[in-house]
């Protein structure tokens, strides 16, 4: 069984690693291609396929069975991979980034659904904490891999390289696991299946243009707005009438699997908005190098990963889990309030260090919601629920991102016009704006007014993060302690069932 686990967390390690390693490849990927106004679309084409594709692999492994679905998902997101080293221009890289998403959406789902139903909770927490460390361990390796990649061979090995590590992940699950659980044979909820793509398309596109691209009240972004609430609410009404929806709204009859729906779409957001302004204070306001900025957050992703294996054993060894949310959400709390006293004059040691409290706090979270969403779904919805978790994670991130960017970016400018004057701002931040070579070079009057005007900025950003911080410790505490099942879904017997 153990063998067939490890060839699920390497599809798994896949989607985390792809997100992150092409990111310091980008620079030198836009320099060869060209399509700088389009650089963006390389990562938000990725993001938006797969987390529109989330839901639908899970029902798909619900419906057809998991292991053959898992399978699949990894051809597919191989097939994009190299299409995508093998692009000649920018317009078919993010279209072959596109077909990667499609692939990487069934990554996740497929291989937590299996692990769900050949691992009971009771017994399982070891595996899930191995799971849930591999983000952290993405986090610190894909960046530096990208940058090695790219410096000693080419930007486009880093596609190529998933090609050898998804074909172990195939063979592995091909001959180590075997079908298991119920499969049913029915229709895809297609109606169901466009409609939340459309709100997850608009909602995606509202987050990365609002503030940005088009102003909060211009009437692209409005019209997005009035979009994804006109296609989710049309969505849900759709599931609830659905012989076999994506989303089984019977899920979220049951309080802990709504609670950790609501408390993984918070830490998304909050795990996404820190990990991502951080490195900005790092490189901005303490003059750090981006390798530099990227290893003083390894407290943070540390403090994520001995949480998640600590959790998993203590959950395993007495089934007890009310306290971990309970925990986490107050940990959360304290961390990101304490990170709110970073300025120009804080060590880069003491602020690297201050990071391993919200590291511990969101590794707590992480693990718990995944247990309570695994626990708290019947053996036939184990995929829709792990897609669900999954995808209100990766929304919640994105929404994360968008709304305490604006918050960043508004503080920042401010600072900037209000130590430099408004014109000379809008110089400096003109053009692709700062970076921190461009910073390096400015008088020491200067540099010192960008850093403050930049720390402001995070504050901002911490700040709101606070605010959903408390939300998420707020809702730990309505979770019931309901016992972990002690028995394996699929040592229930194999049925073949037809709804059609």
């Amino acid at each position: 069984m153990y063998a067939g686990v490890f060839g699920l967390m390497l599809g798994m390690f896949l989607a985390m690693l792809d997100g992150l390693i092409v990111g310091t490849a980008l620079p030198t990927i836009t320099g060869e291609l060209g399509g700088l106004s389009l650089l963006s679309w390389v990562v938000t084409a990725y993001l938006l396929a797969a987390a529109a594709t989330t839901p639908i692999w899970g029902k798909l492994g619900d419906l057809y069975g998991r292991k053959g679905t898992f399978m699949s998902s990894i051809a597919i997101f191989l097939a994009g991979s190299m299409l995508a080293g093998l692009s000649q221009d920018i317009g078919q890289l993010i279209a072959f980034r596109a077909v990667q998403g499609l692939g990487a959406g069934g990554l996740m789902v497929g291989a937590l659904s299996i692990i769900g139903m050949l691992v009971p909770p009771r017994d399982g927490g070891k595996v899930q904490s191995m799971v849930g460390a591999m983000m952290p361990v993405a986090f610190v390796g894909g960046p530096l891999l990208g940058g090695l990649l790219t410096d000693q061979l080419s930007w486009r090995w880093t596609f190529y390289v998933n090609v050898p590590v998804g074909a172990v992940a195939l063979l592995i699950v091909g001959l180590a696991i075997k079908p298991v659980g119920e499969r049913i044979k029915a229709r895809i909820d297609y109606p169901g299946a466009a409609l939340l793509t459309t709100g997850i398309l608009a909602l995606t596109l509202l987050a990365s243009w609002g503030g940005g691209t088009y102003a909060w009240t211009s009437p692209q972004i409005l019209a997005l707005g009035a979009l994804s609430i006109v296609s989710l609410a049309a969505f849900v009404r759709v599931e609830r009438r659905a012989v076999e929806p994506i989303i089984p709204p019977r899920l979220f009859g049951d309080r802990n699997f709504t609670l950790a729906q609501v408390v993984s779409f918070l830490v998304g957001a909050v795990m996404m908005a820190v990990t991502a302004y951080l490195p900005q204070y790092m490189q901005f306001a303490q003059g750090l190098s981006p390798t530099a900025s990227g290893m003083l957050l390894l407290p943070l992703m540390f403090g994520m990963l001995a949480a998640q294996l600590l959790t998993g054993r203590l959950i395993s060894a007495n089934g007890r889990y009310r306290v971990y949310p309970i925990l986490g959400g107050a940990l959360l709390v304290a961390g990101v309030l304490l990170l709110t006293w970073l300025d120009t004059s804080t060590s880069a040691a003491l602020a690297s260090a201050l990071t391993v409290v919200a590291g511990v706090g969101i590794g707590l979270l992480m693990q718990s919601t995944l247990l309570l969403t695994l626990n708290s779904a019947e053996p036939r919805d184990l995929g829709a629920a792990s897609g669900t978790v999954t995808l209100l994670r990766t929304i919640g991130g994105s929404l994360g991102i968008a709304l305490l960017g604006a918050v960043y970016t508004g503080r920042m400018e401010s600072g900037m016009a209000a130590g430099l004057g408004a014109e000379e701002a809008a110089r400096l931040a003109g053009g692709g704006g700062l970076t921190p070579e461009s910073v390096s070079t400015l008088p020491a009057a200067v540099r010192a007014v960008v850093g403050e005007a930049v720390s402001g900025g995070l504050r901002g950003v911490l700040i709101g993060a606070a605010v959903l911080a408390v939300l998420a410790f707020a809702a730990a505490w309505f979770v019931r302690e309901v016992p972990l099942r002690t028995e394996a879904p699929a040592a229930q017997p194999l049925a073949e069932k037809s709804t059609t």
